[in-house]
């Protein structure tokens, strides 16, 4: 135990001989320790911890706690975004291509250090995401992606603001903060209810907003290892090997959340989920009959033989039930149906338009119908 101490001791020392003056004695600034420390409790209450606790519980209805939650994310990252950004990188004052950290007490660079802090702290209220996942219980949002990216990040940003707070690297945080503005802005309005679903459309365009934020940030890291410029290249390793990790990642995220949903969506149109040629739909007083015209071609998947004991083959489709307390098929012979649905009303099998049995087209159905209630009436 001594030893560790030891170690520790001496991480600080070495720390506070190279690090920022102007903000090692800032609130969190001293060791990097309390920092890892919070990031290991949120990940282990995140993942272990709350679901275990909320098992046997019901899910917490937050609905207003969220509204309010994201509408003061999308404020402090909009302040956010303008401090950075008048600080240097929208005034002119920053280049593009190489930036490096100014150490002085000029109040336009005191202005940026300050932003670094709070951006720094703004990844803490950022855990708030996930535990609103435990408490709702909604796991399935627990991701490994998602956990990686809110527990890393306070301790990537530590290091930022420890000893490079501005230059080059708080391009990271204007970018960033824009994204979260947008991020916020679309958690909001889910949050909000039903009624705004149609508002969030855009849901995919912000992963790929989020992917392409990372690409932009691993050019502008990765550009100092080819030009000269006054900036650690460690940092430089550390802000482009985190935009590559965190690209990849998302990536996979996009590609199992849409890529995915949408190939099984074409599978499932392609294996008979769409609606056939023609349909009837079941009677009832006042259900409205469409019959539209079939069409004229037929494959060999979409015929089969009947072979009189009530069994029918089904291709690609699928038959509902008796309607309304309608017979059955007086002989139990049933056209086999490919590619479509198929309805049984009155005994009758309907694909594509037309109806086989009773010796009846489709175009007797409202007849036959009529008949059976005059003849159900008759037996009362």
């Amino acid at each position: 135990m001594a030893l560790i101490m030891k170690y520790i001791e001496s991480i600080n020392r070495y720390m506070d001989s190279h690090s920022d003056s102007r903000t090692k004695d800032w609130p969190m600034m001293s060791s990097p320790f309390p920092t890892l420390a919070v990031c290991l409790t949120y990940v282990y209450l995140v993942k272990v911890l709350g679901p275990r606790l909320m098992e046997n519980r019901k899910p917490l209805h937050l609905q207003n706690m969220l509204v309010v939650y994201n509408a003061l994310q999308v404020v402090f990252s909009a302040w956010l975004f303008y401090e950075i950004g008048v600080s240097g990188w929208l005034t002119g004052h920053y280049s593009f291509r190489c930036q490096p950290v100014d150490y002085s007490n000029n109040p336009r660079t005191l202005r940026m250090v300050h932003a670094c802090w709070w951006y720094y702290f703004s990844k803490f209220t950022e855990f708030m995401d996930t535990i609103f996942f435990v408490l709702r219980k909604k796991t399935s949002q627990v991701t490994t992606l998602h956990v990686i990216h809110h527990g890393c990040m306070p301790m990537s940003v530590w290091f930022g603001v420890k000893f490079t707070p501005g230059g080059h690297s708080t391009f990271f945080g204007l970018l960033n903060t824009f994204v979260h503005i947008v991020m916020y802005t679309y958690y909001m309005f889910s949050a909000m209810g039903p009624q705004y679903q149609k508002y969030l459309w855009w849901k995919k365009y912000l992963t790929t907003l989020q992917m392409v934020q990372f690409i932009l940030i691993m050019v502008h890291a990765f550009q100092l290892l080819f030009i000269d410029c006054n900036y650690p290249k460690a940092f430089v390793w550390w802000i482009g090997m985190h935009a590559v990790m965190f690209f990849f990642l998302f990536n996979e995220f996009y590609k199992a959340a849409y890529k995915n949903r949408l190939m099984k969506k074409n599978a499932l149109l392609a294996n008979g989920h769409a609606k056939p040629n023609g349909y009837c739909k079941s009677i009832n007083a006042h259900d409205d009959l469409f019959m539209p015209q079939p069409a004229a071609e037929t494959t060999t998947a979409s015929t089969a033989k009947a072979n009189g004991n009530g069994n029918a083959t089904l291709s690609n489709g699928h038959a509902n039930g008796l309607k309304n307390g309608y017979k059955p098929l007086p002989n139990g012979n049933a056209a086999a149906v490919a590619n479509g649905s198929a309805h049984k009303t009155n005994g009758i099998l309907l694909t594509n338009g037309f109806g086989n049995g009773s010796g009846g087209y489709a175009t007797k159905l409202l007849d036959d119908v009529a008949q059976e209630l005059t003849h159900r009436k008759t037996q009362k």
